[in-house]
Order: structure tokens, then sequence, then C-alpha cells
């Protein structure tokens, strides 16, 4: 696979997690916002300065956005970053979406994933001072 484009979101991210019949939330804001609603729960990646501390949720994530659209043949875009990551001890939560791919990791380990996925031929904007 050749490198990808990958553009680093501002901010930091949380996952929450909400009883799956609550409402979808007004507090849910956010350059990356995606509600996911199962029969166990209402999952929600926000800003995570967005959230009330009532919430339960797991704070302090960066967001790494594939640059797309992505066409729906291509395979093995999250296996192929995912693995790059893995490798490296770092953990990942990952979303797609119709046009692309995110991978959110956590914070404290946001410049050893930037380092990894450029040692693979990524290309990563809005990095500089991450």
């Amino acid at each position: 696979m050749t490198g990808l484009d990958i553009h680093l979101l501002a901010g930091t991210y949380a996952v929450s997690r909400l009883s799956p019949d609550e409402p979808a939330p007004e507090w849910a804001r956010g350059e990356l916002l995606a509600l996911v609603r199962t029969p166990d729960e209402l999952s929600i990646i926000s800003a995570a300065d967005s959230i009330p501390a009532s919430v339960t949720s797991e704070p302090g994530w960066r967001a790494l956005k594939v640059m797309g659209p992505l066409d729906f043949s291509l395979v093995g875009i999250l296996a192929a970053l995912s693995g790059s990551l893995a490798r490296a001890e770092i953990a990942l939560f990952a979303l797609s979406t119709f046009d692309t791919d995110y991978l959110l990791v956590r914070e404290q380990d946001l410049e050893r994933a930037v380092h990894v996925l450029e040692s693979e031929g990524h290309r990563i904007a809005g990095a500089n001072g991450a």
C-alpha cells in the first residue's frame, strides 16, 4: 500500500457511553462527532470538553483522519494502519464513515503514533506542535 495522507484533527476527544434508550445528547459536538446505538449502549465520540462530568467516558483521545474519500473497493487500509500501531503497542479506537476512516489514539501516544505512521510512508498533516 502506498503512503496515505492523514490529518490530525485539533482538540481532544472522548469516547462516552450512555444507556441504549437515551436520546442523542445536545452536548455532543466537535469536528468529529459519532453516535453509535446498539441494543446494549449508545456510544458517542465527541469533543472532550463538551462532555458533562456525570457521563461515563474515556477522555484523552486524539483523532487522525485518513484523507478521502476512499473507494469501497479498497482493501486493508485499517488493517495496515492498525497493524503498524499494534506492533508499536499503541492502542487505538477505529471508526469508519462513508468516505473515510478515523483512528483515535491516546494523547500520550500521539507523538509515537505519528512517528510510526510516518516511518511506514504515511504523510501526517497538522502534527507539528501536537
